[in-house]
């Protein structure tokens, strides 16, 4: 049975849609409403407050934890300055991603890792012989997604950070109107300007209530992840367990990808000492990649036709959508799209796809593969450079 995060009492009362679905163990709003469009209007015109509790958090400290991060992740964080956030991922031997999460240097032997499945079995294996300790604080500490370009002006209102120097992947220290501590993180899954707040469990409801209060004259509203879903495919971001599977839970030695593979090749710091998977890695890059990730513009007006020939109109799902699509270039299948979405914002047809190389760069043609009335039909997609959305405003 799903466990309650510590913000449930506000999102159990304030979900009418029934909409719930399971993230890691806890319950998870899909969206409040009837469809997710007001909560996603809200991540691009105002501030969206999402609970993000579920992710895994892990507290890496010790006199080797730098040392120990830069052995179990591909990139090296031992580089990263205290009040600052990277992204990044960790490998097999084999050089295929097992996770991708931010990792936090909250002082010089003291780190915060965030995954998205459990990696704690996997961080412990690894510290035999390091000076390390590894803690899952997932279920000690409290956390709120607030994102849109009225994030910021919500945050003055509520605590005495000094947000105008809390630059892009920074974070601080603050205390909240009440008196409560927490911490303030200059990131998200959105692509928009934002920010996640973490604090102790005992302060999660003080912590709702407050942005909730202060944020109503600036746009605030509670989102779930259908909206969050459509936002993340607008900024390019890969999903694991939708555009990439964790080595962990592949039945296939194919159905494994490296960094290179799921766009995250700017993630990997490879020549430096050594780090699991680097060999690999290495060699990836010497003889090139089996797989490259792209975004995809799916034609519109081909979409339109191939629905009117049935005498039909176009017809798109209000949330996105994740499975695979074969893609095509004449009779040979060159990829399949992993996950799409009409995107509000941008009045586009997009999707996230992986394809064979000689079909990677931008400007492409190719077929995907689309269902009207129950027949098969393809349709034109133009490969596209992502992210597909990415204002100024994110880093400014």
């Amino acid at each position: 049975m799903p466990l309650p995060t510590p913000f449930h009492p506000r999102t159990f009362a304030l979900c009418e849609s029934y909409a719930w679905k399971t993230w890691s163990g806890y319950y998870a709003a899909k969206h409040f409403d009837e469809s997710p469009e007001r909560e996603y209007n809200a991540i691009r015109q105002g501030a969206a407050l999402l609970d993000v509790t579920p992710l895994f958090k892990y507290d890496v400290q010790g006199p080797d934890a730098a040392v120990f991060l830069d052995y179990v992740m591909a990139r090296k964080v031992s580089k990263l300055k205290p009040g600052r956030v990277t992204y990044g991922c960790w490998c097999d031997d084999e050089g295929k991603v097992l996770d991708d999460g931010t990792c936090w240097r909250l002082a010089p032997d003291r780190f915060r890792l965030t995954s998205a499945s459990p990696s704690w079995f996997w961080l412990v294996r690894h510290a035999r012989g390091f000076r390390v300790e590894v803690r899952d604080d997932t279920d000690r500490l409290a956390s709120l997604a607030l994102q849109g370009p009225t994030s910021r002006a919500v945050l003055r209102a509520v605590c005495d950070a000094n947000l105008d120097a809390l630059k892009f992947f920074g974070f601080t220290e603050t205390t909240f109107v009440g008196g409560f501590r927490g911490a303030i993180s200059r990131t998200g899954y959105t692509g928009d300007l934002g920010y996640e707040l973490w604090v102790e469990n005992a302060h999660a409801l003080a912590l709702w209530d407050l942005l909730v209060a202060r944020g109503s004259d600036h746009g605030l509203w509670p989102i779930g992840l259908d909206a969050l879903d459509i936002a993340r495919i607008e900024a390019g971001f890969v999903l694991q367990g939708c555009d990439y599977t964790s080595a962990f839970d592949t039945v296939l030695a194919s159905q494994k990808t490296s960094p290179y593979e799921i766009g995250l090749g700017w993630t990997v710091d490879l020549d430096r000492e050594p780090f699991i998977g680097q060999c690999a890695l290495q060699a990836e890059v010497r003889d090139g990649s089996a797989w490259a990730f792209v975004g995809l513009v799916i034609d519109w007006d081909a979409l339109e036709a191939a629905f009117d020939r049935h005498h039909l109109p176009p017809s798109l799902p209000t949330a996105a959508w994740r499975q695979r699509i074969p893609l095509y270039q004449g009779s040979r299948q060159v990829g399949y799209a992993s996950s799409g979405a009409w995107s509000p914002t941008l009045k586009r047809n997009l999707a996230l796809a992986s394809v064979r190389p000689l079909v990677a760069p931008e400007g492409t043609v190719v077929d995907i593969e689309i269902l009207v009335d129950w027949e098969r039909a393809r349709i034109p997609a133009v490969v596209t450079k992502l992210p597909f959305f990415d204002p100024p405003r994110k880093r400014t």
